[in-house]
């Protein structure tokens, strides 16, 4: 049994007792969370997809909030000496699945 969530606008496949890394959802750590923008969800070998998972939820549990790695961007014009250096770090939390109700 697994689903593809949308979440933070990125898609994600899950399965029950998986520890995937989203950004930054609403929460304590140890608090449960319920993601209800289901696209696909697979029970036992049939697959809905569409308006036929609409109904479909995935709940979870927050391990932990945190923050990624720093990720620089560097801008750069040849011969005008312009240089910009910008550090970015995204917030993400870590979620285990706990179940998937289709």
């Amino acid at each position: 049994m697994y689903a593809v969530v949308r979440t933070g606008g990125k898609q994600y496949k899950m399965a029950v007792n998986d520890v995937v890394r989203v950004e930054k959802l609403p929460g304590a750590e140890g608090e449960s969370v319920q993601l209800t923008d289901v696209l696909l969800v697979s029970v036992d070998g049939a697959v809905k997809a569409g308006s036929d998972a609409s109904g479909a939820q995935v709940t979870g549990t927050i391990l932990r909030q945190f923050k990624d790695k720093k990720v620089l961007v560097f801008k750069k014009k040849r011969r005008k000496n312009y240089r910009r250096t910008h550090g970015h770090r995204q917030q993400l939390t870590e979620l285990q699945v706990t179940g998937i109700s289709a």
